[in-house]
């Protein structure tokens, strides 16, 4: 049997948030409802590792590519540590999930780094070398490896 949720996500949305409004919880799909929640704090913390892995990705190359440095890197650094700040602000509890989120996030930035750079895997550290608060304060700037 289909069901409205099946059907017509959208409207599922708009009826379900009606219902809990209107404290007519009884009718409410809560099994969806559930599962909806725990899909929305997962979206949270992928934009975290995503966020993060950007901000790492550039800070690496800064670090590994001094004569390529730019004005594109620096505002992309400077841009994700706005946005980071935010997400993090918007979602207090996202910090107790940031060591995984960095080391999740630490080895995707290897890759695009390898990708992008064309230089070898063991050119970047096995872990991230940077702290939290380097990689949101806005002063830091890696120096160049050697």
């Amino acid at each position: 049997m289909s069901t409205l949720y099946d059907q017509d996500f959208h409207a599922w949305t708009q009826e379900q948030a009606a219902l809990l409004r209107a404290g007519r919880l009884a009718e409410a799909d809560v099994a969806h409802l559930a599962e909806e929640i725990d899909s929305m704090g997962r979206t949270e913390r992928r934009e975290l590792v995503n966020r993060l892995v950007i901000l790492l990705l550039h800070l690496l190359k800064w670090r590994v590519q001094p004569a390529r440095r730019g004005n594109s890197w620096r505002l992309s650094v400077k841009e994700q540590r706005l946005r980071l700040a935010a997400h993090l602000e918007d979602n207090p509890s996202l910090k107790g999930n940031l060591d995984a989120a960095i080391a999740r996030a630490w080895r995707l930035a290897r890759i695009e780094a390898e990708r992008e750079t064309g230089l070898p895997e063991t050119t970047f550290p096995a872990e991230c070398p940077f702290s939290v608060a380097q990689m949101l304060d806005d002063a830091f700037w890696p120096e160049a490896d050697g």
